[in-house]
């Protein structure tokens, strides 16, 4: 008789505790003791996650484990088959070395339980940077009304044209939505969508993109090929007066060019909830009232992290009881 396989938990689960402990029918449901890398390597290394067939991580386990780079994924078990990652961005997760263990680990993420949440985020920080919003609610908390003097008026979203980079399923929800606040889109993808998933939005060039958009925001995955994607080259092309948004990952935009830009006013506002080195923040973000600034809470609903941890538990039990993952990660889709 065969033991079962374990699973091994990188983080919590917050609301699917019950689908989690349901999975105890398919495998041993397991955890480690480590509190740094250190500690998470060690574990790996005295062989006390053999038989660990799949892992399932959350976003903040990495503040444990640190990232699955190379050097965590050679440590981890040669049993290991499947990690399923609970988010849809998984840039923490090295894949070519994933893809290069014989045999192959095989992961996979939350592809479109967060576009709802996430595209609201985004249009919450749209409108409030458009109107400037933040620098008279950072003064009526002082007592000073709108402030003295009032900030500059903003602009409606009616009639502005609002650039996506990166049309997935985030940047094609923030679409409809945008589009119901009267924003023509436009969009940039490493290749142009079909009709029917672009919904009508036009596709342009990159520098076209940067050169005609009223609002720009970034929508597209962290690798090595979007880091820094957009600075002073960039800005340097954009409209006087720009609006840039970003919910993506903080690193697809160099922080630093972002603050000359603001403060030489060419962008007008600017909101974040995504940032280079989380939990740290650029400092002149942060004495800069023209930006919207919220602690990476693109997912933070009940409904939506539920959906989340329930799809990744799907993965794990999926891959154990059928050799596949629900959603494998895109450069994994031939594996």
């Amino acid at each position: 008789m065969t033991s079962q396989p374990k699973i091994l938990l990188l983080g919590n689960i917050t609301h699917a505790k019950e689908k989690w402990n349901a999975l105890s029918e398919v495998g041993q449901l397991v955890e480690h003791n480590a509190t740094n890398r250190e500690e998470f390597l060690q574990v790996c290394r005295d062989g006390k996650l053999d038989g660990v067939v799949a892992i399932y991580r959350t976003f903040t386990s990495a503040s444990i484990t640190g990232l699955v780079d190379e050097e965590l994924v050679n440590a981890l078990p040669s049993s290991l088959k499947y990690i399923a990652h609970c988010g849809a961005g998984y840039d923490q997760i090295d894949v070519h070395a994933c893809s290069a263990r014989n045999p192959p680990i095989r992961v996979s993420n939350v592809p479109t339980a967060v576009d709802d949440a996430t595209a609201d985020t985004n249009m919450f920080l749209i409108l409030g940077a458009l109107r400037n919003f933040n620098t008279s609610m950072h003064a009526l908390r002082e007592g000073k009304w709108r402030g003295s003097p009032p900030p500059p008026v903003g602009h409606d979203p009616q009639g502005k044209v609002l650039g996506i980079l990166g049309m997935g399923g985030i940047g094609r929800n923030l679409k409809k939505k945008a589009e119901a606040f009267g924003m023509t889109v436009i969009y940039h993808n490493r290749r142009e969508l079909s009709e029917e998933l672009s919904g009508g939005a036009k596709y342009v060039t990159f520098d076209e993109l940067l050169s005609t958009s009223d609002v720009l925001s970034l929508n597209l995955p962290l690798n090595k090929n979007t880091h820094h994607i957009i600075g002073k080259p960039e800005f340097a092309k954009m409209k006087d007066g720009v609006v840039v948004v970003n919910t993506a990952r903080g690193a697809v935009m160099d922080e630093a060019a972002l603050v000359d830009a603001l403060d030489s006013g060419k962008v007008f506002s600017a909101g974040l909830d995504v940032f280079e080195e989380e939990p740290k923040i650029h400092p002149g973000l942060l004495r800069n009232q023209n930006v919207m600034l919220v602690p990476h809470m693109g997912t933070w609903t009940g409904e939506t992290q539920n959906a989340m941890e329930e799809w990744a538990i799907d993965n794990v039990r999926v891959g154990i009881e059928t050799g596949k993952l629900k959603s494998p990660v895109q450069e994994q889709a031939n594996l």
